[in-house]
């Protein structure tokens, strides 16, 4: 069962890992351990420029959201979600990086703008509330999303993602 300490740990390698990486590809990458709403990373390169990116880590093929309104509006018909318009990055040029991390040490990455992100996981969220007829079936006032390894494959290395944002 994890712990408030191992899943610390995981988001902490998790957040080490991407710095590690980002420095291999010539970046200077600093972290700042859950300290910074919105981003764990600022990246630069050798000309100042940069770009924030938020670590999200864990063992398992999955990465949950407490709550789907960080990226759209929704409102409620009774038990019925209605999802309304997409939210704005809160952070200009914010890139997501998933990190799946395997006690093989083969670790994964899955990079994509957190604006990519958002339309995947409101996308996602408005299919299967679809498939129930806006009611979330174990409790309707869920606000629970998630993604998947499946979902981020079309992102996986994607680290020019990061590159292409640097300003």
């Amino acid at each position: 069962m994890a712990t408030g300490r191992s899943n610390k740990l995981v988001g902490q390698t998790g957040e080490y890992l991407v710095a590690a990486e980002l420095s291999r590809r010539g970046l200077i990458a600093t972290t700042f351990t859950g300290n910074v709403p919105h981003y764990d990373i600022i990246a630069s390169d050798d000309a100042g420029r940069h770009v924030s990116v938020q670590v999200k880590a864990g063992r398992v093929a999955s990465w949950q959201f407490s709550n789907i309104k960080q990226f759209c509006e929704i409102t409620f018909d009774g038990k019925r979600q209605i999802i309304g318009g997409k939210k704005p990055c809160p952070v200009q040029r914010l890139v997501m990086t998933f990190v799946k991390i395997e006690e093989d040490r083969n670790d994964r990455f899955y990079i994509l703008t957190w604006q990519r992100l958002r339309d995947l996981l409101v996308k996602h969220h408005l299919a299967f509330l679809e498939r129930h007829d806006g009611v979330r079936p174990r409790s309707s006032e869920s606000l629970h999303c998630a993604t998947s390894e499946k979902i981020l494959l079309p992102y996986r290395d994607k680290w020019d993602t990061i590159v292409k944002n640097l300003r």
